[in-house]
């Protein structure tokens, strides 16, 4: 539901007016129906609170002070009128349900339902108990009150509201545009037509439908914050961050879940900038505060974090049901956890089959990670091919698009892309370094795998990447490097094996040489590095060598 606006005053009067208006003061005083009809909410609000202090109380005073009160968003003071008006005996039935309404804003749907049940049955009582249905999720009560429905204008806007909130935004589309027809005043409704829009992921289509609202509703919240959204997915946060100042100049102090609105969109569009001291009081206030936060922790790598926030929330939209995949693919992941990779494969796939996300871009992508934790390569490219075009220069689709072609052997174009990849983060990462040297060595480039080895620190990582570039350089024929790899693995660790990987490629190096497909000179430094080892078998091969360096005319000193 969107917020009612708060008329802002502008133009500035100069003292001859100001004279004059108070002359006409003395024999005009404002009247209630002139704020209602302008939908000046604070201001028939500030004459109703007037003429109670000084006595001169306006017919159902109490009741307009409660409506005012709910339109300009304050639900608890609206509350609080319409439970003084309940304890009267003479107390209009029909005020239970306006009581139900404010309840159910605060978020308290038990006590909503309660008040709801005293009222008087109307078609405003049914379509409050609709939305409480969906709230409970009791799928025979939605339905039941469903039926209740008439063609008519308020009731078709509930049923809207929650295909929208059920994410049938396709449906919810075709009642506004319905309504928009018979309509065509109702300009509000191309704000929920681009609400809509936007959920789709089509930002310019929503931008464009929104444009012909602020053209006759400037300073709208809803439509501005909606505006700064589109600016945040189309472009980036410093241009979405403009467009939010618009709001922020205008936003009344009345407008309370306005202000959170903005500094919470404002943590977003700034990259998590603020988000531990913004988003955690507001984790019950706005529903995407819990999911911001959940991955403000997942890119600060504080995945245990990110799982105890998630862990209790029931997923119902597809962005929670995504968020809940990748909270446990990667919390099964930092702890080796076949059951919480079990349970992310369900949820991408849960989102990704479903009728209303298998088009999108986020399904295509859903069911792309939901074959990827399946090992099922062919199939994650054939979802990640289909969306490549968004994501030419985003550094994940790229890092998970390269994988998937190297593990299915296409190590050529898998190297292009992984060199694309300009984070730091991920370039600092085993998994792609180990990826990359595996692509460089099957495209004949050893050389450039053990560079990689070079920048490494010593550390448990650099020790498996040498044991990788040991055993790909060996199987590619790539003795030189296999060699150096084997021998630095040898003095790593002098108790295992190694010897013989290196003694093969050793002589596997003799054997291009022999071939003419290595540099005679390489021989020398073959002699180096069996001289490294202390095997008795290093003597009879050097002897060899050393006879073949003789009648070949090569200096091994």
């Amino acid at each position: 539901m969107i917020l009612s606006r708060v008329k802002p005053a502008v133009g500035g009067e100069t003292n001859v007016n100001i004279s004059e208006k108070k002359k006409k003061n003395k024999t005009k005083v404002p009247r209630l129906e002139e704020y209602l009809q302008q939908r000046d909410y604070l201001g028939a609000l500030t004459l109703l609170e007037f003429q109670r202090s000084i006595g001169e109380k306006e017919e159902h005073a109490d009741l307009w002070i409660g409506f005012c009160a709910f339109h300009l968003g304050d639900y608890k003071r609206a509350m609080e009128e319409y439970k003084s008006l309940t304890m009267n005996p003479e107390c209009p039935a029909d005020v239970w349900v306006y009581l139900a309404c404010a309840l159910f804003f605060l978020g308290l749907y038990k006590e909503a339902e309660e008040a709801a049940s005293k009222a008087p049955v109307s078609p405003l009582q049914n379509r409050l108990l609709f939305h409480l249905a969906h709230k409970f999720n009791d799928e025979k009560k939605l339905m039941g009150f469903h039926q209740n429905l008439e063609d008519v204008t308020e009731d078709q806007l509930s049923l809207a509201s929650i295909h929208y909130m059920r994410s049938h935004y396709q449906e919810a589309i075709d009642i506004y545009k319905r309504l928009l027809l018979q309509n065509r005043d109702f300009l509000a409704l191309k704000v929920y037509v681009a609400l809509c829009y936007y959920k789709l992921d089509y930002y310019d289509v929503s931008q464009e439908v929104l444009a012909v609202y602020l053209q006759s509703i400037p300073d709208s919240t809803i439509a501005l914050n909606l505006k700064a959204c589109n600016h945040f997915r189309l472009y980036n946060g410093k241009a979405a961050e403009a467009e939010l100042k618009n709001l922020i100049d205008i936003s009344s102090c009345s407008f309370e879940f306005a202000k959170e609105l903005i500094r919470h969109n404002l943590v977003v569009f700034r990259g998590g900038e603020g988000a531990l001291q913004v988003l955690p009081p507001l984790i019950d206030v706005i529903p995407e505060a819990r999911l911001n936060l959940v991955i403000y922790y997942l890119r600060q790598d504080d995945v245990q974090e990110a799982y105890n926030l998630i862990q209790d929330l029931v997923p119902t939209t597809p962005q929670e049901y995504i968020l809940k995949g990748v909270v446990n693919a990667a919390l099964g992941q930092e702890i080796g956890s076949r059951d919480h990779l079990k349970i992310a494969q369900q949820f991408f796939q849960l989102v990704g089959g479903s009728a209303s996300e298998c088009d999108t871009i986020p399904g295509r992508q859903c069911m792309a990670s939901c074959f990827f934790l399946l090992r099922q390569f062919e199939d994650v490219l054939i979802y990640l091919n289909s969306v490549k075009g968004y994501f030419y220069n985003d550094d994940t689709f790229n890092f998970n698009y390269a994988q998937a072609k190297a593990a299915l052997g296409n190590y050529k174009e898998a190297e292009e892309i992984f060199l694309l990849i300009q984070s730091e983060k991920i370039k600092n990462d085993y998994v792609y370094l180990s990826w990359l040297a595996r692509c460089y060595i099957m495209n004949q480039k050893g050389r450039l795998a053990w560079e990689l080895y070079l920048k490494m620190g010593t550390s448990s990582d650099s020790f498996s990447l040498l044991q990788l570039i040991a055993n790909d350089c060996y199987k590619m024929g790539q003795f030189y490097y296999a060699a150096k790899a084997f021998d630095t693995l040898e003095k790593l660790d002098p108790g295992s094996n190694y010897w013989e990987g290196k003694r093969g490629a050793c002589v596997g190096i003799f054997q291009l040489i022999l071939a003419n497909k290595e540099s005679k000179e390489t021989l020398k430094e073959v002699v180096l590095l069996l001289r490294n080892s202390g095997n008795p078998q290093v003597e009879y091969i050097i002897r060899a060598l050393r006879k073949w360096a003789k009648d070949n005319r090569v200096l091994l000193s």
